[in-house]
């Protein structure tokens, strides 16, 4: 009786023992199922993010000079997993690839919380992410727009400066001249002369606050917008992703700037943080300078 019972739990263990193997086997047939694929198109993809069909600036939060900045992070046959980072905000992205013969398609969808989420879809084209970004609100003010997205790999370096190739101006920071003037029809109505804006000097592309110990004699002459400038060019230089008009409209342009964080704190340097304090102290008691500038 004892060998009949023994032999039992004998031919029960091995079946057991087959069972796992078994679905060890389609555990991992279901893991080759979701292994991850293009690889090759990891990483930040970035370009501008404008009104669809229109090169118009406007100044909003959403304005059509904003930089766009995709991470693709994983990509399997059943998901792709991504970040869209813009004006100060980073939102996770979902969604689902398809190839079409050699073309290879993508629709993401950020959560739906916030009120500027939306959905991005996107094929590759040669070197370039093509595609339209649609509101889920569509009563927003641009509920579509458009970019092309080319591959940038985001690396700190605190040598980075801004170009001398274009005036820093503030257009966001308008003051209107107005007068008294007596229309026709004897009424008297004010009417506007000139628009009025900060400007900043020479020195935002002179000075680096990131590998350069400033001193108190370097900037007591400055504007406060060359003050904000040089401060928040250290944040640029960490990926910083500005939600100010103002500094938007100074990075955007910048072609090394790339907006990969909404918080660098813990990437400064102490240098950088020494320098912020002063730069910070300075603008406190600094003017601006405004003048008339055409658009």
């Amino acid at each position: 009786m004892k060998k009949i019972i023994v032999l039992s739990c004998v031919v029960l263990f091995l079946f057991s023992c087959k069972d796992k193997k078994k679905s060890g086997t389609e555990d991992a047939e279901t893991g080759l199922a979701q292994k991850e694929t293009h690889k090759d198109l990891y990483g930040s993809w970035v370009g501008d993010f404008i009104i669809a069909g229109s090169d118009e600036y406007e100044g909003d939060m959403n304005s059509a000079n904003d930089k766009l900045n995709i991470i693709i992070k994983s990509i399997t046959k059943d998901e792709v997993i991504g970040q869209s980072i813009l004006s100060g905000n980073v939102r996770p992205l979902r969604g689902k690839i398809a190839k079409n013969g050699d073309e290879i398609n993508f629709i993401l969808d950020e959560p739906g919380t916030e009120k500027y989420d939306g959905r991005f879809e996107f094929k590759l084209k040669g070197d370039t992410l093509i595609g339209l970004w649609n509101a889920y609100k569509t009563e927003l003010k641009w509920p579509e727009k458009s970019y092309k997205l080319l591959r940038k790999s985001f690396v700190y370096n605190p040598n980075l400066m801004l170009s001398a190739d274009y005036g820093y101006v503030d257009w966001s920071s308008e003051k209107v001249k107005s007068r008294l003037d007596t229309l026709d029809d004897g009424t008297i109505d004010t009417v506007s002369i000139n628009g009025f804006y900060r400007s900043a000097s020479d020195k935002v592309f002179k000075l680096n606050a990131s590998n350069t110990t400033l001193k108190e004699n370097d900037l007591k002459n400055l504007r406060k917008l060359d003050l904000q400038i040089l401060r928040n060019t250290i944040f640029a230089r960490h990926g910083f992703t500005f939600k100010k008009q103002t500094y938007k409209d100074f990075f955007n342009p910048i072609e090394w700037y790339i907006p990969v964080s909404d918080n660098v704190d813990k990437e400064l340097t102490d240098l950088e943080r020494q320098n912020i304090k002063l730069l910070l102290r300075f603008e406190k008691y600094a003017e601006d300078n405004y003048d008339t500038f055409g658009r």
